[in-house]
């Protein structure tokens, strides 16, 4: 199974999961009298849709490279996960703006039952975070990277949910408000996640230096190739799942332009079998500035 079938694979396991979490939160707050369950549930939809958009992002970057895309379509993974980070925003405004009404509005403390609801959707969210978080990083897939923080972010809230319930339970009258209070903790928890999120998908479209350990790589395999003295420039940029690579490489100045040209093709060739996730790889030879030196 290919990088972008993986990517996809893992992406329908989010909208299950979370379309299941959804129902149980919803109707575990209802009728527990839980606040931070409903801001769990709220997030969870929240979490659907977000990973319905993840979905058409990495089918979308699948299509191969055309006249007006010759580097494919992979940029749109940042435009995605600049999407999903909105969508936690406005579940982070909406969970805190219920909260403080909560707040404020008296009512009767959580049902005993809702803590071994949030036990069990503690570890699943756990388990789906580290699944997608694995997944994404086999990848390269900054979407699929946000997707796994949504699962993390949604394992937090119903952290903070489960303090909140306790404290209500074990104090009694006057802290029926510990979950709303553990509700808007969360929320500010969603917006940290969103920036964790927004930052290195903004690098990604900005083209940002982030891929030293790639570039040593490229240098090493490139230095074991026959007729390769060196290599100078190395600029990295990535777009989807795929890492373009544009490379100067030192041969001999004395070679003819013919067997410039097959060098170049051989590194490109090397480096593409060697290196996984590739895209395109441009060569520019240079002539060994020790050549012009003896002569």
């Amino acid at each position: 199974m290919n990088h972008e079938q993986t990517a996809i694979k893992t992406t329908y396991f989010s909208i299950a999961g979370n379309t299941l979490l959804a129902l149980i939160k919803g109707l575990a707050g209802i009728f527990g009298n839980s606040y931070a369950l409903i801001a769990d549930a709220i997030e969870s939809t929240t979490d659907i849709f977000a990973s319905i958009l993840v979905l058409f992002g990495l089918k979308y970057a699948k299509r191969p490279a055309d006249e007006n895309h010759p580097y494919g379509h992979g940029k749109i993974e940042p435009i995605i996960t600049f999407v999903v980070a909105a969508f936690l925003v406005v579940s982070a405004t909406i969970i805190a703006y219920e909260s403080i009404l909560n707040i404020q509005t008296p009512h009767k403390v959580p049902e005993p039952w809702t803590l071994f609801v949030l036990g069990g959707i503690i570890l699943w969210k756990e388990i789906s975070y580290r699944v997608v978080i694995k997944r994404s990083k086999e990848t390269n897939s900054s979407s699929l990277k946000a997707d796994a923080w949504h699962h993390r972010s949604d394992a937090v809230t119903s952290v903070t949910a489960f303090v909140g319930i306790s404290i209500a339970l074990y104090f009694g009258k006057g802290f029926e408000t510990a979950d709303d209070w553990a509700a808007l903790l969360a929320a500010f928890f969603i917006l940290y996640n969103s920036y964790l999120i927004l930052r290195p998908a903004l690098g990604e479209m900005m083209d940002e230096h982030l891929y030293d350990d790639l570039i040593e790589d490229v240098r090493a395999v490139s230095a074991r190739v026959d007729g390769i003295v060196d290599t100078e420039k190395c600029f990295v940029r990535k777009s989807g799942m795929k890492y373009h690579i544009d490379l100067h490489a030192i041969v001999d100045g004395q070679i003819t332009v013919k067997e410039g040209h097959d060098l170049a093709h051989k590194l490109q060739d090397t480096l593409k079998d060697e290196i996984p996730g590739l895209g395109h790889v441009l060569i520019h030879i240079e002539p060994d500035h020790y050549d012009h030196e003896k002569e």
